[in-house]
């Protein structure tokens, strides 16, 4: 399996949340770095894994998880 990113939705509300996160991620085989964004609700992982691994590992938090969904680069907005 070659090194992969997946991006998901996690729904964290404070650094507790971030926390909880990474302390999943850093016992998950495979990963090789991740980035946590607070802010966005966003996390990606870079590494050997499969992204419903990902996904489930990052889900025993408790937190709502989901895939990232790319939103349409030209959003428009009614006016």
């Amino acid at each position: 399996m070659s090194s992969q990113t997946v991006t998901l939705k996690v729904g964290m509300s404070c650094e507790g949340c971030v926390g909880a996160v990474k302390r999943v991620l850093g016992k998950l085989d495979g990963v090789e770095s991740y980035d946590i964004d607070l802010k966005e609700q966003k996390v990606v992982v870079k590494g050997n894994v499969e992204p419903d691994t990902v996904l489930k590992t990052v889900s025993k938090t408790g937190k709502p998880t989901a895939f990232w969904e790319a939103e349409a680069p030209s959003e428009t907005k009614a006016q």
